[in-house]
């Protein structure tokens, strides 16, 4: 797996770094401060250390646990530990990870302190279920496995369902043949109750593992299902099972009947995966332009189905994904030559996935999942601006070129997983400044951009897709040359976003809020973030500061709305679990911790912020959504209303960024945009023979209003 999936919450105990040096006005742009490592070459010691601090997970059994605890003693009213159990399972049902995770957690903390094994059980038995629905293997597997440990008063209860998750994580993960033993060891080990849903989960892992026969065999001694949408995922799985055995004009004719069928209000949903069935079916026959047409009447019905978590479609084993239909869109336009469509769908596939990740829990706007058709957006380009695109196909790589006047599409021939393997390889080579950093750019540069035939001077509005959110596309190298030396570079999570982004604050007044050392408890303490933020605060007449026990949420939410530039200089925790309680840790309040959760900045009126400042441990890194960019802060404060954030990939050198901020002031100050701005200001450290390693001047993205200028 990618080493951005393995990227769990940032330990609350690391420290931040504080700016050396005065940076200038450019500092409040720095989002993402990391630890500071020497301009010297012990950058892969340091930066290795950095990544074992990153990688260290605090969802382990024994931090659950204590975390359970202190849960539990706040709770008001107390619940048994198996009603705990029962709140998380209800929880993970309804989409609702991390709160699922703290009921389990309050549950293994009382199983611990009673000694009760078949609870211990039944706790890690719902974790393993919530980690499988998040999408957390890993973890998934190690909580199903540590629920096998322990002996239940009734087996069928821990020993099925467990077994079923390591069927599902396996089925994930490729490994069909060995989800099918999972799932028959599940299904030796289920009540009557609980045995139709491995068998449905069975039968979709045979399917997939070649062996429609055995799956046909299975789907023959189920009863039909009392449940309307369960009777539907099954007659799906049916129609699958009829392409898998090469019958593709029986599959049509069952999935076209399923788009009548009637589910209650989830009609739109099941409709839209019956035609996208046909599409697959008529594809199978080589009707392309049936399929063609399948796919839109597909993608027509996605606006009308309600954003939410189906948990019957895990029971099931067939882990829908929308992104998939919007993937075959993508696959379909682009083979019929029609790169506006495929376009097009690429850019709506973004707005639903955050749609899909916020599922009703928090406010968003409009704006936010509002898409642009490719005529807006070419009317909106300067005649030296270029967007390039991508979206990851799991065979392919397609990429977008939009000018202006005309828009061309290019095929990459590499598959996704191939995909995520170069970037990590090329990001760990930078990170832990290994020389090869330089062979891996001039690679990566000529199969991603090299065929796009960019012109030297262009401006790149960068639009990643999946991993691609983790490259440093300025890094890369075409011609013997990195890219920043012949292309001012930005990025924008979807093209939509970013037109936005550059119509709604051109220029924006320097006044200043900043937050610095939040004040918690002592071992969160930021001496050296107290220290930056009195440093910037002196660059600005206008300022307000908030330190220590007055950098509060209270204070945050209530100046957020009238904030043009504005500076967190705090801990922050990604939450890879569910983006939305990702958080920034803020003084507390009343004797309590409070944390300024993803979900809550996304409902703050931030339409008058241009630029904000997280400055915290690798702030730019998060869970990747398919089809989305990062979900966390990111997409929070630029939902919210800011324009424009600069944010880190990896601990930045302190003597590397005093350089690369210094010049972004000096370019601001003489009226040049962001983007121009910040191509110079890499540039700069670039040209030190000490710091000419990508991993000193290549870690900030500029994300956002790449057309931002700074006023006096």
């Amino acid at each position: 797996m990618a080493w951005f999936s393995r990227w769990g919450w940032e330990r609350p105990a690391r420290r931040r770094a504080g700016i050396a040096g005065a940076l200038g006005l450019a500092g409040i742009l720095l989002l993402g401060f990391g630890p500071p490592v020497s301009a010297q070459p012990n950058a892969e010691a340091a930066a290795g250390k950095a990544e074992q601090a990153r990688l260290a997970d605090t969802d382990t059994l024994l931090a659950l646990t204590s975390e359970g605890a202190v849960l539990y003693g706040q709770d008001a009213v107390k619940l048994s530990g198996y009603q705990y159990c029962s709140q998380a399972v209800a929880l993970a049902e309804a989409g609702e990870f991390r709160q699922s995770i703290r009921a389990a957690s309050k549950a293994l903390h009382l199983a611990n302190a009673t000694r009760d094994p078949n609870l211990m059980a039944m706790a890690n038995r719902d974790l393993a279920i919530v980690y499988s629905y998040s999408g957390q293997l890993e973890k998934a597997e190690e909580f199903a496995r540590e629920a096998l440990k322990h002996p239940a008063r009734d087996p069928k209860l821990v020993v099925g369902p467990a077994q079923k998750v390591i069927g599902d994580v396996r089925t994930r993960r490729g490994d069909f043949a060995g989800a099918v033993l999972s799932y028959d060891e599940a299904l030796a080990n289920s009540s009557p109750r609980y045995a139709p849903l491995v068998q449905a989960s069975l039968v979709n892992a045979l399917i997939e593992s070649g062996d429609p026969a055995r799956a046909r065999e299975v789907l023959g001694t189920m009863a039909p299902p009392k449940d309307a949408p369960l009777t539907a995922q099954l007659d799906r799985t049916r129609a699958r099972l009829l392409l898998a055995e090469n019958k593709p004009a029986e599959a049509r004719d069952m999935y076209r009947a399923l788009t009548a069928r009637q589910v209650g209000a989830d009609t739109e949903y099941y409709r839209l995966w019956a035609w996208d069935g046909v599409a697959r079916s008529e594809m199978a026959l080589g009707q392309k332009q049936a399929a063609a047409e399948a796919v839109g009447q597909a993608l027509g019905g996605v606006d009308k189905v309600r954003a939410r978590f189906r948990s019957e479609e895990f029971k099931m084993g067939l882990f829908s994904d929308l992104q998939s239909v919007f993937e075959r869109g993508v696959s379909v336009y682009s083979d019929a030559g029609d790169a506006r469509a495929a376009f097009e769908v690429s850019e709506h596939s973004r707005s639903r996935a955050l749609l899909d990740a916020v599922r009703g829990r928090a406010k968003v706007s409009e704006q936010a999942t509002s898409t642009v058709d490719l005529a807006t957006l070419q009317r909106t380009l300067a005649a030296d601006e270029r967007v390039v695109q991508f979206h990851s196909l799991p065979d392919r790589l397609v990429v977008w070129v939009v000018s202006p006047s005309a828009i061309q599409e290019k095929t990459v021939a590499v598959k996704r997983d191939e995909l995520n393997e170069l970037v990590e390889t090329f990001r760990n080579s930078i990170v832990r400044g290994r020389r090869t950093a330089i062979t891996n750019a001039d690679k990566l540069g000529a199969a991603l951009l090299g065929p796009l035939g960019l012109a030297p001077g262009q401006r790149l509005i960068i639009v990643p897709h999946g991993p691609l959110h983790y490259l440093p596309f300025q890094a890369l190298r075409l011609d013997g040359r990195y890219v920043i030396e012949t292309h001012p570079v930005s990025v924008a999570p979807s093209m939509s976003i970013a037109v936005q982004l550059a119509q709604r604050t051109p220029r924006v007044n320097a006044s200043l809020v900043a937050f610095g050392n939040p004040r918690i408890e002592d071992k969160y303490d930021l001496p050296g973030a107290e220290t930056e933020v009195k440093q910037l605060a002196q660059l600005f007449p206008r300022n307000t500061v908030f330190m220590g026990a007055a950098a509060t949420k209270t204070q945050f939410r209530d100046v957020a709305a009238r904030s043009p530039l504005m500076h967190v200089a705090a801990h922050a925790e990604a939450d890879a679990v569910d983006p939305l309680y990702s958080r920034i840790l803020l003084a507390n309040e009343g004797g309590k911790q409070n944390f300024l959760e993803a979900h809550e900045i996304l409902g703050l009126p931030m339409e008058g912020t241009a630029l904000v400042t997280l400055s915290a441990c690798e702030s730019g890194l998060g869970r990747i959504a398919q089809g989305d960019e990062v979900l966390g802060f990111t997409r929070s404060f630029l939902s919210a209303g800011s324009s424009s954030l600069i944010a880190s990939l990896w601990p930045v050198s302190d003597d590397a960024t005093a350089v690369l901020m210094s010049t972004l002031y000096g370019e601001l100050s003489k009226g040049r945009d962001l983007q121009k701005a910040m191509q110079a200001g890499q540039l700069a450290v670039l040209k030190d023979p000490k710091m000419s390693h990508p991993f000193f001047w290549a870690p900030f993205n500029l994300i956002g209003n790449w057309r931002l200028t700074v006023g006096s």
